[in-house]
């Protein structure tokens, strides 16, 4: 993402919040299934069920100096994620980001899901340079996404494998929108050894060139490498704990790169909660322990009719 390749040595403060923010991946949630992990059912949406997916992201950010032109990326969920674009010398500050999201699921087979999303986006910045401080705010739709999900095989003597690929319908950059300019494949590989479940989630997002009003614009692509262990409390509660890697390609503005290549290593850990068979709700918190001071905090529901 936009984090700093060189490894950051943060103070004890940054620590102490690092390690209070020790919150995360948590896949969406409630099991029909009382000796397996919440996570587990979830992966596939029934045949011909429908999932409510509604969650609420919080993103804080605190960059000193003067930008090099590397955006701030807010994850909103597993996979996903909301570039803010800056340019290249902007003075940064700090900056605080909420961003709404609602999806649906639709059970198409035993093996196969597809699903629809659309994320609404708020942020504020503050800045100073030199003498000047100003303060700046946005409110705005910010992308929408389809995609699909398909189960290649169930956890037996070998882990169980999930693949999945999504495009962009529409993204709102600085100036103007792009459809069909980015796109995400994975997969997704987990085994259970009750109440354990051993986790593995790899993604690339691929960003094509598109206009931004006059200019081309070629966000960075992105790569996603997230190993995670679930322990189910009991029949409705499921912690989560892992690590996630990423590697973002530099922005381009014009064909210059702005900035550079940037990888960040982040601590993960979360909880879901199944308030019924049909309904569940997850919190997830992300600190990141190399790169920039950042941190994200979500909310998510998730309902099945």
């Amino acid at each position: 993402m936009e984090n700093t390749v060189t490894s950051s040595h943060h103070g004890s403060e940054l620590q102490i919040t690092s390690a209070l923010l020790l919150t995360a991946l948590l896949m969406c949630s409630h099991s029909a299934y009382a000796d397996l992990p919440l996570s587990l059912d979830e992966l596939i949406t029934e045949r011909g069920k429908v999932k409510i997916d509604a969650s609420l992201a919080y993103a804080n950010s605190d960059r000193q100096g003067v930008s090099t032109g590397e955006p701030i990326t807010v994850q909103t969920g597993a996979t996903s994620f909301i570039t803010l674009p800056t340019l290249f010398g902007e003075s940064r500050g700090n900056s605080d980001s909420l961003i709404s999201t609602l999806g649906l699921r639709y059970g198409l087979t035993d093996k196969v899901e597809i699903f629809f999303r659309a994320s609404y986006l708020y942020s504020n910045t503050r800045n100073r340079d030199l003498s000047t401080t100003t303060n700046d705010s946005e409110s705005r739709f910010s992308d929408a996404w389809a995609g699909i999900n398909y189960q290649f095989k169930t956890d037996d003597e070998t882990p169980a494998v999930l693949g999945f690929a999504e495009i962009a319908l529409k993204e709102k950059h600085t100036r103007s929108s792009s459809s069909f300019h980015s796109a995400m494949l994975g997969f997704t590989a987990h085994t259970a050894i009750d109440p354990i479940v051993f986790s593995l989630t790899t993604a690339y997002r691929v960003n094509q060139r598109r206009k931004d009003g006059e200019e081309d614009y070629k966000p960075g692509n992105l790569l996603l490498v997230n190993p995670g262990v679930a322990f189910a409390v009991n029949d409705r509660v499921t912690l989560t704990t892992g690590m996630q890697w990423t590697n973002r390609q530099a922005d381009k503005w014009e064909g210059k790169a702005q900035g550079f290549r940037r990888t960040s290593s982040s601590l993960l850990l979360g909880v879901g909660y199944g308030i019924s068979k049909v309904s569940a709700v997850n919190i997830t918190l992300k600190s990141n322990v190399s790169g920039s001071n950042e941190a994200d905090l979500r909310l998510n529901w998730l309902r099945t009719f």
